[in-house]
């Protein structure tokens, strides 16, 4: 084998992307929430951004102003310079509260002896992420070395705690303490619970009627009444999850005929550069050291780009918005049923820019309008083909049809998916039962057996 060196000049293109552009394109598919949080940094870091929150914000910062409404047992304050009556903003000052922690609160106020407060407290803290308790009365009498009734009476305490239902070791206790605590004290409806949930779940109220030797109808009843008992006795309570605030970047308001889309500017503090560093850096450089004047170039450098990067979201948005409304004016004016399909691809032809830049610059944003907070990327849908090979459709628009042909049936004669696939053909759409039954899925429809009503 014969082997040969030598230099060979080869040319190539690459798209190197800068550290300033990468940043770039973070800020742009930030959502409103990850910017704010991401500004905040920088805030800390650079010091030559200089901020001002909005003039809508302005009165959450201005603490003298704040403190005065503070007064207790007040849940108003009347402005000064209107003498209109306003909710207080100490009323939306609230703090996470787990399960655990509010049975405790409530313990506090139990008028017992210290001893049954502790065996209480196990009790309260036996309880698993439901609000169920895991252990049984023998183990926890054994693990804390007390007799079985005073275990018996802590686990009734804790189960009189509000929320209703605590405390209880299955689903069917679950159910049946919240029955007591309604004053319901049929025989019947506690029969179901211990022996017919399955029945219930799957709506089959004449084996339950049959099983109950009463009516179908009267089934029902019951089941209605279990089915309005909550099962998880821990929901609405915090679970350790931080709650993420959803915060529209823009509304579209209807103005005559014309929608206009107006950028939600308090989302995020007006930045700008401290005056005092621009003064370093237009003085003469005997001033100031040559390390001093670099240091403070770069953080302007970084701080100027920041603010242009903000700007060019916003823009981009702007831009992709406008054309949305083009497209789909109609879903603005009459709903979800009249959006029309639309892909990343048409807008980015339709404003000259690339598919991924639109991509990003919808994620994670929302606009509100027509009184309702949306996802911009739930306005992109796909089109289905009608029969005749005419009009697409959106899925969206699909299943909007589906939930209004459902929501208009008989009741007693629910529709089956076969049947619901027939009426939207008869509308020149051809949807296959199979599509219509996900579709109702997606939707959390369940089937027109468990739909009937007697």
């Amino acid at each position: 084998m014969k082997m040969e060196f030598g230099l060979h000049l080869t040319q190539q293109q690459k798209l190197v992307m800068t550290q300033q552009m990468q940043l770039s394109v973070k800020i742009l598919q930030m959502s409103a929430y990850e910017l704010n949080q991401y500004i905040d940094k920088e805030i800390l870091e650079n010091p030559v951004i200089d901020f001002q929150c909005n003039e809508s914000n302005k009165e959450a910062f201005d603490y003298k102003n704040l403190i005065k409404y503070f007064e207790y047992n007040r849940n108003t304050y009347v402005n000064e310079n209107n003498g209109e009556e306003k909710i207080s903003p100490f009323n939306f000052i609230t703090l996470k509260k787990t399960l655990k922690e509010s049975l405790k609160e409530q313990l506090l106020y139990l008028n017992t002896d210290e001893n049954m407060k502790k065996i209480c407290v196990y009790v309260i803290e036996s309880l698993d992420e439901r609000g169920y308790l895991g252990s049984t009365v023998d183990e926890i009498a054994s693990e804390l070395g007390v007799s079985v009734q005073k275990t018996e009476k802590a686990i009734s305490i804790v189960q009189g705690f509000e929320p209703c239902g605590v405390a209880a070791r299955d689903i069917k206790e679950c159910l049946k303490i919240q029955l007591k605590n309604k004053g319901i004290i049929d025989d019947k409806i506690y029969f179901i619970v211990d022996n017919c949930l399955e029945y219930l779940a799957n709506n089959k109220y004449a084996q339950m009627a049959k099983k109950l030797n009463i009516t179908t109808k009267k089934a029902q009843e019951y089941g209605d009444i279990i089915k309005s008992l909550e099962p998880k006795p821990s929901r609405g309570f915090y679970n350790g999850e931080e709650t993420k605030y959803i915060v529209p970047d823009a509304y579209i308001n209807k103005i005559g005929d014309e929608y206009y889309i107006i950028m939600n500017d308090d989302i995020i503090p007006k930045l700008n550069i401290n005056s005092k560093y621009k003064q370093i850096i237009n003085s003469s450089k005997t001033e100031y050291d040559d390390e001093i004047v670099d240091y403070v170039k770069n953080k302007i450098n970084s701080a100027i780009f920041l603010i242009k990067s903000i700007e060019h979201r916003k823009n981009t948005l702007y831009t992709v918005l406008q054309e949305i409304i083009k497209i789909q004016k109609d879903y603005f004016d009459y709903g979800s049923s009249y959006l029309k399909p639309m892909t990343l691809k048409d807008i980015s032809d339709a404003i000259g820019i690339h598919e991924s830049t639109v991509s990003r610059a919808i994620k994670d944003k929302y606009i509100r309008t027509n009184n309702t907070t949306i996802k911009i990327k739930d306005l992109f849908t796909a089109g289905i083909y009608s029969r005749n090979g005419g009009e697409s459709i959106s899925r969206t628009s699909v299943k909007g049809m589906i939930e209004d042909i459902i929501n208009k049936e008989d009741k007693r004669k629910p529709l089956s998916d076969e049947k619901i696939s027939r009426i939207l053909k008869e509308k020149n759409m051809n949807i296959s039962r199979r599509t219509v039954t996900k579709y109702r899925e997606e939707l959390g429809i369940v089937s027109s057996s468990k739909r009937r009503r007697y």
